[in-house]
């Protein structure tokens, strides 16, 4: 018996029922922090500014998080509240990844774009306005849960060629096991982050430098015939 795929989450659907794509054009699907944005950058400033800092001894950030005056890691339910705060507060004005916005508009001339993110809804307003500002206007979907369920649901209404850009390991797996044919390119803009943790286990390349993207799916179009 097959394993059950997880489904979309109910709160998705409207967003991919609005998106436009075009059958038959390959599709870019990127996540946007550490992918686009540098979001551990950001989030550093932001918790320093509120009283906390991260011990960047492992790939994660809730368990990582401790208060600047006791030295204590942060309890989980604050952790996450820092994290809300943060999206709620500096979504807009994060840093983009130097190179994301000029290889996005190359690949552009030959592939579709979408920003697949999970990311508070409430949040997903910021985010297209970062996106703008940083030159990259690209429609944006907020994702809630393991994406291969809405990556599958992509590949199948554009019917070509599909690149996954993720930097959690988690994420290349769910796309593995949903969408096994989509490439799977492992990014972690952040040299610290990506000095953590080897090439995703589900993941086909491991890249961290967008003009490498940008050859690589161009050739591997190439080798595929788009």
């Amino acid at each position: 018996m097959s394993e059950k795929q997880p489904k979309i989450h109910d709160a998705v659907v409207p967003q991919l029922d609005a998106l436009v794509l075009e059958a038959g054009r390959p599709l870019v699907i990127t996540d946007a922090d550490e992918v686009l944005f540098l979001f551990l950058q950001g989030f550093e400033a932001y918790l320093e500014d509120n009283g906390h800092y991260l011990d960047l001894s492992s790939f994660a950030l809730v368990g990582n998080i401790k208060n600047a005056a006791t030295e204590e890691m942060a309890p989980v339910e604050v952790a996450k509240a820092l994290l809300d705060g943060f999206f709620r507060e500096r979504t807009e004005t994060m840093t983009p990844v130097p190179g994301a916005a000029e290889a996005l508009a190359a690949l552009s001339a030959r592939a579709q774009v979408v920003v697949l993110s999970n990311l508070p809804e409430s949040s997903r307003g910021a985010r297209e306005k970062a996106l703008a500002l940083a030159g990259m206007p690209y429609p944006i979907v907020a994702n809630i849960g393991l994406k291969g369920p809405v990556v599958r649901h992509m590949a199948e209404r554009v019917q070509a060629p599909v690149f996954f850009l993720d930097d959690i390991p988690h994420n290349h797996t769910s796309v593995a096991q949903a969408a096994p044919e989509v490439q799977r390119v492992h990014f972690i803009a952040d040299p610290r982050l990506a000095r953590l943790i080897g090439q995703a286990e589900h993941s086909n390349h491991r890249v961290d430098d967008w003009a490498e993207v940008r050859r690589l799916i161009e050739r591997e179009l190439e080798l595929l015939g788009w």
